[in-house]
């Protein structure tokens, strides 16, 4: 009789193991298309620039600086407004777990040169980015 317990937790906990990771793939895949998609657009874009004086390219190599160099999260996409403009960068949090993906507004961030890197510094605090909405799915 003690084995009908054991084997329906054993059951429940494989199915939550099961669906942990059918959610984490489908995530994964998700990620993987955003990252295709932007790939596609800098790719389209070519040499033109997007904004802050940078490619498309060179937008999705940047991260989100703080002003003491602190990175706060990387460029995943660019959200383009009707007018074709870029208006707001998709940016994973760094830390953040799992793992989050905001709009930041363009206007407020300013380009640093660093090495052969581009990053973008914010005024923002990490605790103000992660107070900034989730970017919708579809952006995601």
């Amino acid at each position: 009789m003690t084995k009908a317990p054991i084997t329906k937790g054993l059951v429940a906990l494989f199915g939550s193991a099961a669906l942990l990771t059918a959610c984490n793939s489908a995530q994964e895949r998700a990620e993987d298309q955003r990252e295709d998609a932007a790939e596609a657009s800098a790719a389209a874009s070519g040499s033109a620039i997007a904004a802050l004086g940078l490619t498309e390219a060179q937008l999705l190599d940047a991260d989100i600086i703080d002003a003491s160099n602190r990175e706060l999260g990387e460029v995943e996409g660019v959200v383009r407004g009707s007018g074709g403009q870029v208006e707001h960068l998709l940016v994973e949090l760094e830390g953040s777990n799992p793992a989050r993906t905001v709009q930041v507004p363009v206007a407020g961030l300013k380009p640093v040169k660093q090495g052969t890197d581009t990053d973008l510094s914010t005024t923002m605090t990490a605790e103000q980015l992660t107070a900034l909405p989730d970017a919708a799915p579809a952006q995601r």
